[in-house]
């Protein structure tokens, strides 16, 4: 094996088409080329979006490595997002990179898309200690998911249908706002109370979620709420979207609360594209300031889809030589 590992990583798992270097686990460049195209749809065009990564990932590819300085015959490894995700994008970035792989003749790395999530924690410092527990909250994904090395991940607990990224999506399109629409609902949240609307969350066995009940009572209050004052939107806008907020944090944290009591463990994270969500953020940190945890929170540029991740839960699959056959198909579920 060689000394050093320069790997480089690429991530197209939905409408960002992103590559990294990673040297030794160093972050050397992260970039990322977004689409615009699907905001006047509403949300991703599955055609759309492996249309656009066709044209970007050499452009981003290229940046990539200048910034990082490194030469395409230097690299010892290429590691890519087999899923899940949607299945032309993740085509584009997976038969690059394996079509990479094979002219420079070193090894390619499929890599799970929401165990990089998790796996973001591992790029800067300070590190989690193991046992290691990490709230994994997404547009499409809600997990808990338990470490116990770098190599370990067991989900103790998920959602049985939607997720909480999608109930934030979705309450922004019944408020009208723009897509994407999470971010908005963190902005407005802030000039909020969130105390004002109460909605009903489901309870699951174990620490499963459940998020279709939420989004079904958020439609009904607002239909209800507009019928009987048309200008309800105009009025309490940052009311609703602190109390969505509200709710949806206070959710996804009980289990989390609870899990971290019963097995006893002090590392706690959250990841993915929610974590980016301010009041979610900062109820971690609350909490782990009442109950002696080590909070980690990765940097924002790691929270949403990126090649970074990619490349650092490459660089560990390098080390364990858990290297990936030509023949690996991308899974979109």
């Amino acid at each position: 094996m060689a000394t050093d590992c320069i790997l480089l990583a690429i991530e197209s798992s939905c409408d960002d088409t992103s590559a990294a270097v990673l040297k030794n686990g160093e972050v050397l460049s992260n970039k990322i080329a977004n689409q615009q195209v699907h905001e006047a749809f509403g949300g991703v065009v599955p055609e759309l979006a492996s249309r656009a990564h066709q044209q970007h990932i050499l452009p981003v590819v290229d940046q990539a490595l200048k910034q990082a300085g490194i030469r395409m015959d230097e690299l010892n490894a290429v590691a890519y997002t087999q899923g899940p995700g949607l299945m032309g994008s993740l085509l584009v970035g997976s038969s690059f990179a394996k079509g990479l792989s094979l002219s420079l003749g070193i090894p390619s790395i499929g890599v799970h898309h929401m165990d990089a999530h998790v796996m973001a924690h591992f790029i800067d410092n300070p590190k989690p200690q193991f046992p290691f527990l990490c709230l994994v909250v997404s547009g499409g994904h809600t997990q808990l998911v338990l470490m116990r090395d770098e190599n370990s991940m067991e989900i103790i607990g998920k959602t049985r249908d939607d997720a909480a990224g999608e109930a934030f999506d979705k309450t922004a399109k019944l408020l009208g706002l723009p897509y994407p629409g999470g971010p908005l609902i963190d902005k407005l949240a802030q000039e909020g109370d969130p105390l004002k609307y109460r909605f009903n969350t489901s309870k699951m066995e174990g620490y499963d979620y459940s998020f279709s009940g939420l989004k079904t009572g958020i439609l009904y209050f607002l239909q209800d709420a507009v019928k009987a004052n048309p200008d309800f939107l105009k009025e309490e806008m940052p009311h609703v979207c602190a109390s969505v907020q509200h709710t949806i944090v206070n959710y996804v944290l009980a289990n989390l609360l609870r899990a971290a009591e019963d097995l006893g463990i002090q590392d706690i994270g959250i990841a993915g594209g929610v974590s980016a969500n301010s009041g979610l953020r900062k109820a971690i940190e609350a909490e782990a300031g009442k109950r002696g945890w080590r909070a980690y929170i990765p940097d924002f540029s790691y929270c949403t889809d990126n090649a970074a991740m990619i490349g650092i839960t490459g660089y560990y699959k390098f080390l364990n030589q858990d290297f990936s056959s030509i023949d690996a198909k991308p899974f979109a579920r």
